[in-house]
């Protein structure tokens, strides 16, 4: 997918922005139920929160524009371990916005078409946008931005019709709401609630750091802002008009369907309908949203070898159809398990897309620690990340608050991924154990103990025969050291080469060679090669080497580049930061 038509900024927006803007569609209703009347107010926190994410993602995918969002940052920063945790919570996430986002819409069409049956369309719908994403991502980029521009529209029509209703009808049910009295019983009560509630309705803000290698140079940074414009625009208005025109009460038996009924209510039996097509098709772009976030982590993860290898096979189009496959049947296996339920997804949904936006802020801090002289073309400061973290701890323990069974359905689907990704991880350690358990088995059953060892031997052998690489810049012992322990603890491989670049007439220390003698005795399960090359380090130098020794380009190393260093990490086609 990496090597298609690079995405514009209407394309990268719609992408995402039919996600984000899809909140809209149900945000203002859960905001008024826990803040009543002042449920603009709590959606104007939430624009406030997610202005000051703005700034962390730029500053963390600035830096390190590669796919993967809180998992490259974690993956950058510190260990493969912490990354997958990061990663687990978004494919989580993912899963859940996709089979919420298809049902919903197939709940607003069977609104408009009473004969649906609902459960079946879902599964058509997902299967509709994973034949899209197998197309390729500029295909199916058309399709968002016709809904992304199509939802706009009616969103600005809502708007402009509930604006018209109240200049000709007055502000009665206005001053009747805020007449009442307050929910919750004081205004932080409600608005600790209604901003934990809204907190939703900027879930698809992180997708597009999941796809940023199919943005073209400079899209990114846009996507971020137009986003924000949207939700900190529509969702407040939107909530203040309708509080403006509709008793609450009324709100509160219009949930599921409030811009419709609003639409209704301020236009006309026509702008209801449109609002309801214009959901059906926003929410489908939120299952697109879905599966092109996830196929853009899920290649990184394989490309890093706690997935499968067999995820990173390309079609002509370049789309990595095994993994839009994977997650099309994960899908459909949750939607069916939960028997199209959404409470229980709700939960998940919940709690990891929260969880993901904590890991990206506890991300902004370890780059700040860890990687200080990367260059970055935004930078949060300490105290914006900082209010950022509060903000969405504070939405994720008030959703815990008001749900704490969300909280157990959340850890039914994490534990059993996790645990995956993990044995994945930990594959090494594994097939030696099940050595150890074969030869115990030689004395009682001979050949099945002889031929467990042979297939075991085998495997382990085909996992350590991966060579890594450390391009060393006279790097000193204890940065050497450093590097070693991160091949141990986070790599399956016994084979390291050390790179040092040298310039015409230069020569090496012979301390590095001292060095590096003694680290390949210090760790004996790993046969370290000293190479010497003439030539400048870039990414013709590493296309070279990538080709001429066949080691992928994640499986190359380097510490973090200071702010002199002439080339953005992206260039270098995926080569990781480890020191």
């Amino acid at each position: 997918m990496s090597h298609a038509k690079k995405l514009n900024e209407l394309e990268a927006t719609a992408i995402c922005g039919n996600d984000i803007s899809s909140s809209c569609l149900y945000v203002s209703a859960l905001a008024i139920a826990y803040a009543g009347q002042y449920a603009w107010l709590a959606l104007i926190l939430v624009g406030a929160v997610l202005f000051l994410f703005r700034k962390i993602y730029g500053e963390v995918v600035g830096a390190l524009p590669l796919n993967g969002g809180a998992y490259n940052v974690l993956l950058n920063t510190t260990s493969k371990r912490n990354a997958a945790v990061a990663a687990c919570l978004t494919i989580l996430s993912y899963m859940a916005t996709a089979v919420i986002s298809a049902s919903e819409a197939m709940h607003y069409l069977h609104n408009l078409w009473s004969a649906l049956p609902i459960q079946t369309a879902t599964i058509g719908l997902l299967g509709l946008f994973l034949l899209l994403t197998i197309m390729g991502i500029s295909e199916s980029a058309k399709v968002a931005v016709a809904i992304f521009l199509t939802h706009i529209v009616s969103l600005t029509l809502l708007v402009g019709f509930a604006a018209w209703f109240l200049f000709t009808q007055g502000f009665d049910n206005l001053h009747f709401n805020f007449s009442g009295s307050i929910k919750g019983g004081s205004l932080p009560t409600a608005l600790f609630y209604g901003f934990s509630a809204a907190m939703l309705g900027i879930s698809g803000f992180e997708s597009s750091a999941n796809f940023v290698e199919e943005q073209a140079p400079g899209v990114f940074q846009k996507t971020l802002r137009n986003m924000w414009v949207v939700v900190s625009v529509f969702n407040p208005l939107i909530a203040f008009l309708a509080i403006a025109a509709l008793p609450l009460a009324e709100v509160g038996t219009h949930t599921e369907t409030l811009l419709s009924y609003m639409g209704t209510k301020t236009g006309g039996p026509w702008l209801g309908m449109l609002i309801s097509v214009d959901a059906v098709a926003v929410l489908s772009g939120a299952v697109l949203t879905s599966f092109v976030g996830v196929s853009g982590l899920m290649q990184r993860m394989a490309l890093d070898r706690i997935l499968p290898q067999a995820f990173l096979k390309e079609n002509r189009r370049k789309s990595n159809y095994i993994i839009l496959i994977t997650f099309f049947v994960l899908c459909i296996s949750v939607l069916l398990i939960t028997q199209g339920e959404l409470g229980p997804l709700a939960g998940v949904y919940t709690i990891s897309f929260l969880s993901v936006m904590a890991f990206f802020a506890i991300g902004n801090f370890l780059l700040k620690s860890k990687r200080p002289k990367l260059p970055r073309p935004v930078y949060a400061g300490i105290v914006t990340v900082a209010l950022a973290l509060a903000g969405v701890l504070t939405a994720l323990y008030g959703n815990i608050k008001i749900h704490p069974d969300y909280l157990v359905v959340f850890l039914q689907y994490f534990v059993p991924a996790i645990v995956i990704v993990y044995v994945m991880l930990n594959r090494m350690a594994i097939l030696n154990l099940a050595l150890i358990a074969a030869e115990s088995l030689a004395e009682h059953l001979p050949r099945f103990s002889r031929v467990s060892r042979v297939v075991v031997r085998r495997q382990l052998r085909e996992l350590a025969k991966q060579e890594f690489v450390f391009f060393t810049k006279g790097d000193n012992v204890a940065n050497l050291n450093k590097v070693m322990t991160y091949v141990v603890e986070n790599e399956f491989t016994n084979r390291l080469k050390i790179v040092t670049l040298l310039k015409d007439g230069e020569r090496y220390s012979e301390e590095l060679l001292t060095d590096i003698d003694v680290l390949d005795r210090a760790y004996d399960q790993i046969e370290v090669e000293f190479v010497s090359l003439n030539g400048e380090f870039g990414p013709e130098l590493i296309n070279k080497l990538s080709y001429e020794w066949q080691i992928p380009k994640n499986f190359m190393f380097i510490g973090s580049p200071g702010d002199r260093f002439p080339y953005q990490i992206s260039e270098l086609g995926g080569v990781r930061l480890i020191i």
